[in-house]
């Protein structure tokens, strides 16, 4: 969500400690998961205000699988393209609107379900739907000049 590796790790440790001061505040009229997604998502936006995106467009970091050198492969051209991708796909995140990032990110790489993606962000399903929508669509548009024929 906030395209810089260092960034999201600050987002999660101020999550967590607002997790663990806010602990009797969970009310459980949603899973836990849904609940501290949503303490550590709003600590990630709340840091992107903070320190401003101008950074974190200027630089992507892997945000979505982790960091491309962290694996093993047999032909040493496949982790090349995996790392060229994953500069890209990464390029391509930080074009969309942060409510479309916030939301793309949340359903593809924490594999939230509609629902929980809705709870965690405290919007509709319509607007999880609608939001996924418009992000696939300006992914494909930003991917497609770029992919092989």
């Amino acid at each position: 969500m906030l395209g810089n590796e260092a960034d999201a790790l600050d987002a999660v440790q101020d999550g967590f400690v607002k997790v663990l001061t806010n602990l009797g505040g969970f009310e459980k009229r949603s899973s836990f998961k849904t609940w501290l997604l949503r303490v550590v998502s709003n600590a990630a936006l709340d840091l992107g205000r903070a320190r401003g995106r101008r950074e974190a467009i200027a630089s992507p970091a892997p945000s979505l699988n982790g960091d491309a050198s962290s694996l093993v492969w047999d032909d040493p051209t496949l982790g090349l393209e995996h790392a060229d991708l994953r500069r890209l796909l990464d390029s391509a995140l930080a074009t969309l609107p942060e409510p479309q990032r916030q939301t793309f990110v949340l359903h593809v790489d924490a594999e939230m379900s509609y629902r929980e993606v809705a709870d965690s962000l405290g919007i509709s399903i319509g607007t999880v739907m609608s939001r996924l929508y418009y992000a696939r669509q300006k992914l494909r548009a930003y991917l497609t000049p770029h992919m092989r024929s």
